[in-house]
């Protein structure tokens, strides 16, 4: 146990401070106190005694103010050459610090028997160690969920510091702390080769220390190294605190009634309790159907599913009745679109297995397909028609026009006039180890008995992505262009050799291939069929083209204005103000009527979990949480020397009225 005092004097030291107070008591009893009066020669003898009184060792000590007020200062001096204190909290580390505060959905909890949320109990505890800031020590501020934001860069004013703090809001979002740790390292590494856009930089490497204060529900850090940067994780919440939400909700037509709609949710319990929920259902605030849901799964999930029969189009919300600390993701949201249908080109010749796939009623519901020959890329409808966007999607069967249209496309066999595709050298017989199944071109696709003549593998642009993988590479691979997607097979359907033309594989036979060419048309063509949109996370941006080529559309959020956006060149829309949870409704140009919705959700298991890490895991090192502050002991001492100076001024007052007053 750290002692109250400490002693900052040797025994001479003491000694001579120790004779101070009676030094001063001594005076005042050998003190003359000689005032000029006149008065009568009666008295003048009386008036001598009490002068030789005073100058006695042994006489009566009188009653004096400034006696008490000359001993008074001199034991508070005393006092702070003792150095009172106690022990406090964290004394900050170094004279650099990066304040790293997690704004993210979860920080929004209360946890039990708290009045404040952890952002709140983050932003205290922030402010406590900007009070610690010695003279000379700078800091800065830095908010993150799923993106970094600098509130304040470098600056030794803790009282702007501590006002960006004040101001710091929650946010829907999730959270990724790897942006703000690069802005962090970028102020200590600043020699590292590797800065993203916006990385604060110094001239010069200057260790720091960043006090991150988070729940710690973000990835594992890779690719990082802190280098001159020191992290330390004050981790904030409740390891007791327990939490259900909503992982997944979405609609979609029933495969056995194509003019009804179902919906499913699945719902993640976190914590111990509880083993069951109810979950409610509302179609336009008007409540639908109620389901209770068990929560009994090994991860401790459940689902439901709902019929909704032919419901019009309108929004959905699914609510759970369960109070916890974490309420944001206990209600989702939903929509039923207006149907939209894709219009699609096929440019193919010879290939009757790609047309019967094409003409099966399912493509019949969702798209408008046109098929002509391959001598009508040289035609001007088609120049006209691909540079104005009129399709959605265009097929090229074994064949490639001059320049990529304004719009989705998929190759079969051959190679888009497109930097960065390749094709490789052909290779017979090639074996498919792997397709993409998560991919919605992919879905339900199943290649395990498909056997392919000749084949060419596939290299392709920056961000693209495998949909085959043969033992002698990409056979598939699908990649961004501009706004749109462009998707190459590295295999025709017919080949043709010594005059004779013959089918390269036998998947066009396959129950898969026509599952194959409508996920192809729904996705690439963007494909509406009155289910809600793909939800998206707070934060991210809804991309979406008009299919009338209106030249502007109206965004209403769930609450606020409206928001009026106009397309970039190739019809394409983007909106990224979506940090508010809800349905959005979307109008094109002057249309009175919603053309679509789309919803924003948490859908984030990582962010529902909502107990704290007591550790941050790293790709080299786990970073230990600090439960408590480190000690720091709280010092009086200057307080006392201020008392002591107050007392003196007092002293020095009342000595001068008497004096001279």
């Amino acid at each position: 146990m750290t002692s109250f005092f400490i002693n900052t004097l040797g025994p001479l030291g003491w000694t001579l401070l120790a004779l101070v107070p009676p030094a001063i008591i001594a005076l005042y009893f050998l003190k003359l106190r000689r005032q000029p009066l006149e008065v009568p020669s009666t008295f003048l003898w009386s008036k001598t005694i009490e002068d030789l009184h005073v100058n006695s060792l042994w006489q009566k000590m009188r009653q004096s103010l400034l006696l008490f007020l000359q001993l008074l200062f001199v034991l508070l001096l005393i006092l702070a050459v003792l150095r009172p204190g106690m022990e406090g909290q964290q004394k900050l580390i170094g004279d650099r610090f990066v304040f790293l505060i997690d704004n993210s959905a979860s920080m929004g909890a209360k946890d039990a028997e708290s009045s404040r949320s952890r952002l709140d109990e983050a932003k205290k505890r922030v402010l406590e160690m900007i009070d610690q800031m010695d003279s000379g020590d700078v800091g800065m501020v830095v908010t993150f969920s799923d993106r970094a934001n600098v509130l304040q860069q470098f600056t030794d004013n803790q009282r702007v510091l501590a006002a960006k703090v004040r101001a710091i809001k929650p946010t829907e979002h999730t959270t990724d702390i790897m942006e703000a740790l690069r802005v962090a390292s970028g102020l200590a590494n600043p020699s590292q080769a590797a800065f993203d856009e916006g990385d604060v930089q110094v001239a010069e490497e200057k260790p720091a220390t960043a006090y991150i204060l988070s729940d710690g529900r973000f990835p594992t850090i890779t690719d990082f190294n802190f280098g001159n940067l020191e992290p330390i994780y004050l981790p904030l919440g409740d390891e007791a605190s327990s939490n259900v939400g909503i992982l997944a909700f979405s609609t979609q037509r029933n495969p056995e009634k194509d003019d009804e709609l179902q919906v499913f949710c699945r719902i993640g319990r976190f914590g111990t309790e509880p083993d069951e929920v109810t979950a409610n259902l509302y179609f336009n605030n008007s409540l639908l159907d109620v389901a209770r849901i068990k929560l009994d799964g090994e991860d401790g999930t459940g689902g439901a599913q709902f019929d909704l029969g032919s419901l019009d189009v309108g929004k959905l919300r699914l609510e759970i009745d369960h109070e916890d600390v974490f309420p944001d993701d206990n209600v989702a949201y939903a929509a039923i679109n207006p149907p939209s249908r894709a219009q699609v080109l096929i440019v193919s010749e010879g290939n009757n297995y790609l047309r019967f796939s094409l003409g099966t009623d399912q493509i019949r519901r969702i798209a408008d397909v046109k098929i002509v020959p391959l001598d009508y890329l040289k035609t001007e409808d088609y120049t006209k028609e691909a540079a104005s966007g009129r399709y959605d999607l265009i097929v090229y069967d074994d064949c490639a026009p001059e320049n990529m249209p304004e719009a989705n496309t998929v190759f079969f066999g051959q190679k888009p006039p497109v930097e960065g595709w390749v094709f490789k050298e052909a290779k017979v017989l090639p074996q498919i180890i792997d397709i993409a199944q998560s991919h919605p071109i992919m879905s339900f696709v199943n290649l395990g008995n498909v056997s392919i003549y000749k084949a060419s593998p596939l290299e392709f642009p920056p961000g693209g992505t495998v949909l085959i993988e043969s033992d002698e590479g990409a056979l598939m691979a699908i990649a961004p262009r501009k706004s749109y997607e462009d998707a190459v097979l590295g295999f025709s359907f017919l080949v043709s050799e010594d005059d004779k033309t013959f089918f390269n594989t036998e998947w066009t036979k396959r129950l898969s291939f026509p599952v194959f060419v409508k996920n192809l048309v729904q996705y690439l063509g963007d494909v509406r069929e009155g289910q809600g949109e793909s939800s998206i996370r707070p934060g991210e941006s809804f991309n979406f083209r008009s299919a009338g080529f209106a030249k502007e559309a109206h965004i209403k959020p769930p609450s606020g204005r409206v928001r009026t956006i106009v397309p970039t060149a190739d019809n394409l829309f983007a909106f990224s103000e979506t940090d508010q949870l809800g349905t959005y409704e979307v109008r094109e140009g002057d249309a009175k009527d919603v053309s679509q919705y789309f919803s924003v959700n948490i859908f984030d298991a990582e962010e529902s979990q909502i107990q704290p890490k007591p550790e941050i895991d790293t790709q080299w090192e786990k970073i230990e949480g600090n439960e408590a502050w480190l000690p720091m002991r709280k010092e009086y001492w200057k307080w006392l020397v201020v008392l002591a100076l107050i007392v003196l001024l007092i002293e020095w007052y009342i000595y001068n009225r008497r004096v001279y007053v």
